[in-house]
């Protein structure tokens, strides 16, 4: 992304092109986590982004001013700090969510998603331009997530957000549902066909390979 790109585009460029989760591969693990429902992935998508946003203003405001043997040291003080007070308000006002997202809360401390943005760009850039690719990045990671969260719901229990959408057998309707989607594997499967997806649609975003196979198979030998 050049260094001086709109605010637009950098709002918008994590939704797809540069998505953190789907081309970057960052944050996977609490995608692979928490998707089981669409409730616990859009829980745990706001509450990373508004880590990531404010993370990146409070860092851009200082960046002049954190030395560089410790700039890793006080990013993570700066997002553990903040994520101490989004898992305060969680277990005060949505308690039962907050205890099926367990400890990934927490883990939005050591996310890479968070100090790979707070350190590649709010320490080069002004608060606006910060909170701005901070959104940016939320809002890519959180459409994966509720992708993931909204297949894996919807297969997996018949229903989303709660809600009944596929009549299931034992309620006197058609269908079964798939209890493999509700386990671990079916999230790395869904998420490595949507990486896939997305690389056959804009194959730009394909790494390169890093070795190239010879093109004579004496040369093998």
């Amino acid at each position: 992304m050049p260094a001086r790109a709109g605010l637009w585009n950098i709002l918008t460029e994590p939704l797809i092109r540069q998505n953190p989760v789907t081309l970057q591969i960052l944050g996977i693990c609490s995608a692979l986590a928490v998707t089981t429902s669409v409730a616990t992935a859009l829980t745990m998508s706001a509450a990373l982004t508004a880590v990531l946003v404010m993370s990146a203003a409070v860092i851009s405001l200082i960046r002049r001013h954190i030395p560089d043997t410790i700039r890793l040291i006080v990013q993570i003080v700066i997002v553990a700090s903040l994520v101490i007070v989004i898992d305060q308000i969680l277990q005060a006002y949505l308690f039962e969510i907050s205890q099926r997202l367990s400890v990934f809360v927490s883990l939005i401390t050591t996310n890479c998603l968070v100090l790979g943005r707070t350190e590649s760009f709010s320490r080069h850039n002004p608060p606006v331009r910060s909170m701005v690719d901070g959104l940016g990045n939320g809002l890519g990671y959180s459409l994966v997530l509720t992708l993931i969260g909204s297949l894996r719901e919807l297969f997996g229990a018949g229903t989303l957000l709660g809600w009944q959408v596929l009549p299931t057998v034992d309620q006197g309707g058609w269908f079964t549902p798939l209890n493999l989607m509700l386990l671990a594997p079916s999230a790395f499967f869904l998420l490595g066909g949507l990486v896939w997806a997305i690389r056959t649609i804009m194959p730009e975003q394909t790494e390169s390979l890093e070795f190239l196979p010879p093109d004579d198979p004496e040369d093998t030998k």
